[in-house]
């Protein structure tokens, strides 16, 4: 250590300066969260260095495989109209896609440094606002029963959390929470946004809507109203009714089209019915030779 020191000072003695130990980087931030269409700036900071003109290169890495984004003094890869280097090796992103997201590395090389080499890795996530969760809301469910509305997006990013809301206003997560809502039977899953409702109420009728949300922002789908009956015992008989009329109909049908096809048994298969003639008492049908028949002997001439 004492020798270095030694060659330092009389480095400094002859050229006037101590070189550098080394190239050293450091960054603001090694995690970065961005929203998309945003810009963005990227730190690779040099704490150290003695070469004037130092070679700075940025990579991109994503899948383990990386890719140049800053390279030989220029941009280049999907970043080549988006971005731009700012002194002296900082990236500026100007307007970041979901397609941003991965790991970046900025790489210096000093030949004149004793360390000439060195490197910085960070990581950047971009956010993506929700587009409108596609809703289900049934529109009519029987008093007592247990019913379902869901809703779903899938573009958001980091996933979308999920709030419901009635008439306007905004169901808490916990009924129980809330004087207003005490006496509802309903649960919501804020990570797959469903609104379960374990036994219906009357009162659980009303105009629903979901809205998905997330850092990068919020979007929600349209409104849509839910009425709750009673049981209609009345329309159930009816039904009931009108089936077994349906079902006396076939079977009444099915016996008269077998009846019919009993009395036609008679018949030729062609339907068509063969009658003997009548005989003549002065001739014998019974027998004929050769063309000629014969006489009864009570034939007289």
């Amino acid at each position: 250590m004492a020798i270095r020191l030694m060659s330092f000072f009389i480095l400094y003695s002859i050229f006037g300066y101590i070189p550098s130990l080394g190239v050293i980087l450091r960054t603001t931030d090694k995690t970065v969260w961005a929203n998309e269409f945003e810009p963005i700036e990227l730190t690779c900071l040099i704490e150290s260095i003695s070469t004037n003109n130092p070679r700075i290169e940025w990579k991109k890495i994503r899948n383990s495989v990386p890719s140049y984004v800053y390279f030989q003094n220029q941009i280049s890869g999907d970043l080549e109209h988006r971005a731009q280097l700012i002194q002296p090796a900082n990236l500026l992103i100007l307007n970041t896609s979901r397609a941003d997201t991965a790991e970046y590395r900025c790489e210096v090389a000093a030949i004149n440094d004793h360390k000439h080499f060195d490197e910085i890795l960070i990581s950047l996530a971009v956010r993506v606002k929700p587009v409108v969760p596609r809703c289900s809301v049934p529109v009519a469910v029987t008093v007592g029963m247990s019913s379902e509305l869901r809703c779903l997006e899938n573009e958001g990013f980091p996933a979308s959390q999920y709030r419901w809301f009635r008439n306007n206003e905004e169901l808490p997560q916990d009924p129980k929470s809330s004087p207003k809502f005490i006496n509802f039977t309903y649960s919501i899953n804020a990570d797959t946004g469903g609104l379960k409702f374990r036994r219906m109420r009357k009162e659980d009728a009303g105009e629903y809507y979901c809205q998905a949300k997330n850092e990068a922002g919020h979007a929600q789908c349209l409104t849509q109203l839910m009425d709750v009956y009673d049981v209609d015992i009345v329309g159930i008989f009816l039904k009931v009714l009108a089936a077994l009329a349906g079902f006396i109909v076939v079977i009444v049908g099915v016996c008269h089209a077998h009846k019919h096809r009993c009395f036609s048994s008679g018949k030729d298969h062609t339907g068509t019915n063969y009658k003997l003639p009548a005989q003549d008492d002065g001739v014998d049908y019974a027998e004929a030779d050769e063309g000629h028949f014969r006489h009864k002997s009570s034939f007289i001439i």
